[in-house]
């Protein structure tokens, strides 16, 4: 059972890897479930306040994901409207299934809140941007993270690998 957990931590990291980047399926927490799921084998010492931390880190990290893109709507000059518009967009972008579907829909949510407002074309194009920057930054955050859960889950095999080889 141990090598069963252990062989599907790492396909839960490199899923929440693929998630990252693929919408559909939270990268970070995925990743996270690998660690999860690695520390429950016999063979590696639990770890609690661990798995907590970075659990935490998990749910800032998915907060952000949908704020993000609102605030860099508003750093181009958006408005509330824009702003509103990037959320509904990247949280409707999520159901698309479309390679992009949340980027097209913080981008799309943006621009259509602006010109519900004031009907610039030009500035809603702007605060479009600034949700498509916003939503760039937001998935290199998640990017980082989850690196950091597979160098994590790395370490965690190297300290304990006897206890590991001694399953084979």
């Amino acid at each position: 059972m141990d090598i069963f957990l252990i062989v599907l931590g790492i396909i839960l990291i490199i899923a929440g890897l693929i998630g990252c980047v693929l919408p559909g399926l939270p990268g970070p927490l995925t990743a996270w479930l690998g660690l999860l799921v690695t520390t429950l084998a016999k063979v590696i010492p639990d770890d609690w306040s661990f798995i907590g931390v970075t659990f935490f880190i998990v749910l800032i990290i998915t907060v952000l994901d949908y704020i993000i893109p609102a605030v860099g709507t508003k750093k181009f000059g958006g408005s509330k409207y824009g702003t509103i518009g990037a959320v509904i967009g990247v949280i409707a972008g999520f159901f698309v299934p479309i390679p992009g579907g949340i980027i097209v829909g913080a981008f799309a949510g943006a621009f259509v809140g602006e010109l519900l407002k004031n009907n610039d074309t030009a500035q809603a194009l702007k605060a479009a941007f600034g949700a498509l920057i916003g939503f760039l930054v937001s998935t290199g955050m998640q990017l980082i993270v989850t690196l950091i859960f597979l160098g994590l889950y790395i370490k965690i095999l190297k300290d304990n690998w006897d206890a590991i080889t001694q399953l084979f």
